[in-house]
This record gives C-alpha cells, sequence and structure tokens, in this order.
C-alpha cells in the first residue's frame, strides 16, 4: 500500500515537473509584445471591420531618421547608359567598292573582253568601299587604237561610278544612350520601407497582415500619444473589399501607407491615413507623418490602448 502511495506521488511530481517545463518553452517561444492596439475602420470599403496591431519593439530615432532621409533626399539619377553599336560586318565596303560601273561594252573587232574587264555590275564590295571620293580623271577623247589582234582596253565608266559609288554607309548607326528616370521621394521612400526590418503587424479580415516597419512614439505632457506607423504596401492590396476611400476624399496612389495614432492620456483615440493624405515631413518630430492630418477622413475609430 505505501508503495502504491509512493508511486503516485512520484508520478504527480513528474507530471508537474513536465507541465512546467511546457509553459516555460512556449513563454519563451511566444513573442514578447511592447504594446498593442485595436480599432475599427472608417471611411473605407469594408467599414466596420474589426484590426488590430501588436508591436514587437518601437522604432529609434535613427530608424526614424533613415526613413526621413529617404524622402527628403532620392538618390541622384544615375548618368546615362550608352550600349556599344555593333561592329560593322567584316568585309568592309558598306556598299560599294566597284560601284556602278558595270562591264565595259566588248570592243569593236567582237574579241570577248578578259574576265578582270568583264565584272559584274557593282564588283567589288557592294555600294561603298571607296565612298562618294572625287571625280576619276577625265577620258582622253582619242584613245590609241589597239594593236592588231590585242584586246582593247575598255572604256572608262561615268564619272563617279567607278569610284565607288555611294559609300561610308558601312558602319552601324550611333546608338542613343539609355535614360533612367530620376528616384522620386515616394519611390526613394518605399525603397527604404522595403529594406527595413519589421516591428510589427497590422491584422485584419485579409488573408494576410501587413508589416509594420515604422512604430514612433511621441508622448505628450499631458500623457498622450501620437504614434506614427508606416507599412511597406498599400492597405488594401491582400483584398478588393477594404480600404478603398469613401465620401470625396480623393485617394493616392502611393505603393505603402503611412497612418498616425492620436490618444488621450486614457490610450482612446483615433487614426488617420496616407489613403487620400499626402506624406510631408514633421519638424516636430522630425519624422514622415500624414500632411493636413485634421483635414483627413478617420479610418481608425474607437482606437483603444490594450496594453
Amino acid at each position: 500500500m505505501r508503495t502504491n502511495t509512493i508511486q503516485i506521488r512520484l508520478t504527480i511530481v513528474f507530471v508537474s515537473i513536465g507541465i512546467i517545463a511546457a509553459s516555460l518553452l512556449l513563454t519563451a517561444q511566444a513573442p514578447v509584445l511592447v504594446a498593442r492596439y485595436t480599432a475599427t475602420t472608417s471611411n473605407v470599403s469594408g467599414a466596420g471591420d474589426a484590426i488590430r496591431i501588436e508591436l514587437l519593439k518601437w522604432s529609434t530615432d535613427a530608424d526614424r531618421d533613415q526613413l526621413l532621409n529617404a524622402w527628403l533626399h532620392p538618390a541622384p539619377p544615375p548618368p546615362p547608359v550608352v550600349a556599344q553599336a555593333a561592329p560593322p560586318a567584316a568585309g568592309g565596303g558598306g556598299r560599294g567598292g566597284g560601284g556602278r560601273g558595270g562591264a565595259a561594252p566588248p570592243p569593236a573587232n567582237g574579241d570577248a573582253p578578259p574576265a578582270a574587264a568583264a565584272a559584274p555590275r557593282g564588283a567589288g564590295g557592294g555600294r561603298g568601299g571607296g565612298g562618294r571620293g572625287g571625280n576619276p580623271p577625265a577620258a582622253d577623247a582619242n584613245p590609241p587604237a589597239a594593236a592588231d589582234g590585242a584586246v582593247a582596253p575598255p572604256l572608262p565608266a561615268a564619272a563617279g561610278a567607278a569610284a565607288g559609288g555611294r559609300g561610308g554607309r558601312g558602319g552601324a548607326a550611333p546608338v542613343a544612350p539609355v535614360e533612367i528616370p530620376p528616384e522620386t521621394p515616394e519611390t526613394s521612400l518605399a525603397a527604404a520601407l522595403q529594406k527595413t526590418s519589421s516591428v510589427g503587424i497590422l491584422w485584419t479580415s485579409e488573408s494576410a497582415g501587413y508589416s509594420i516597419k515604422l512604430a514612433y512614439r511621441i508622448t505628450s505632457p499631458d500623457g498622450g500619444e501620437r504614434i506614427i506607423f508606416a507599412t511597406d504596401r498599400r492597405l488594401g492590396i491582400w483584398s478588393e473589399q477594404w480600404w478603398k476611400p469613401t465620401g470625396t476624399a480623393s485617394p493616392t496612389n502611393l505603393p505603402f501607407t503611412v497612418f498616425e495614432f492620436r490618444l488621450n492620456d486614457k490610450g482612446e483615440g483615433e487614426g488617420r491615413t496616407t489613403l487620400t493624405g499626402k506624406v510631408v515631413e514633421d519638424t516636430v518630430a522630425k519624422s514622415i507623418a500624414v500632411g493636413n492630418y485634421a483635414e483627413q477622413p478617420v479610418v481608425f475609430k474607437g482606437v483603444k490602448k490594450v496594453r
């Protein structure tokens, strides 16, 4: 009886140790959040959708400065790229060599001219070789008569023909330099956000969340908070049912989204975005921010800090 009691107690001890070890392992693997917010969407398609933001860490001043610098100082455009022209075809000559002189007429005595004299039209390299050079020397008006039994020399070609016709076109045409469009503040900031490590996730009813690349907090003397967020994608990219601005506000076409929460000392407030607003430099926060914040429609209502 006593043996059974000891065995039961040992079993309970081992099970307890296992539960404690499993709990410690799960706790060690679970991410530690520095803040968590909830809200409801408004003034966009799919309004009323519950969202939550889970932050693993706050962005530092260096993180803030890097993104602001990308917005204010886009990289200068690189020099134009000049493509190398293709080398001319082997054999040179372009359009001509022998030009358009053609074969010389047969001699009066009926004998056939030699092969060299009977060359076909343009023989010697197309239309190029000698170019359009100067006129050939004038032909003698009274050429000497051929000796008996000898072949008469060919008559000179027309002026400019034997000199090569239309030369000089054998090389490849020059290639115009390729102009690379200059970087804009929008493209510069988009590239910087892609390279920045994630500090949290914005979860919605869409199939995937949005990686938060900036979560910069500014506290006010009265205990309130102003938090500037930035994602590397435009809200709504995962679905056509959410995040399209409604009402009279004109949507922007930015590939990312900057949004802000402004909370009171109880951790409650609202949020507005660049879905309709522009990105600006906030000289007070020394950060990128939503331009004309007060004039933008409220997109996050009922914001609450739950952690």
